[in-house]
């Protein structure tokens, strides 16, 4: 049997504004309504669906593999935009991008605070 991952629930204060925020950032469809969720569409199937919340929302993280053309457009808005962002996951390079296995890679918090991080190569290459 194969296995693969097909969604997550994101628990958002707002998730118009995180689902949004994502997406305009990644150069994704618009999130679509689906039950109570707001569904963020990712390659293969998989989705990000934003659920909103009052309580207090841990931050988690969430790793993209992007191309070289969404990592270019997604720099580029998050510096456009004063997005602050990091080359490390303990954001002790800001502003700055890292070049891990001959990739490029950054990190950024969303409007809830999770921790998105985009690459163009996998870790460990593969």
């Amino acid at each position: 049997m194969t296995v693969r991952f097909n969604h997550t629930v994101v628990a958002a204060k707002d998730k118009v504004r995180s689902a949004n925020f994502l997406a305009e950032l990644l150069g994704l469809p618009e999130p679509q309504p689906f039950g109570h969720f707001l569904a963020v569409k990712l390659g293969d199937g998989v989705a990000l669906d934003y659920m909103q919340t009052d309580g207090d929302i841990p931050g988690q993280h969430y790793a993209f593999l992007v191309s070289d053309d969404v990592f270019d457009s997604l720099i580029a808005k998050i510096r456009e935009r004063g997005i602050q962002h990091w080359a490390d996951p303990r954001g002790q390079r800001s502003g700055e991008i890292n070049t891990h296995d001959g990739g490029r890679g950054v990190y950024f918090q969303d409007p809830s605070g999770h921790f998105m991080e985009a690459i163009t190569v996998p870790y460990g290459g593969w």
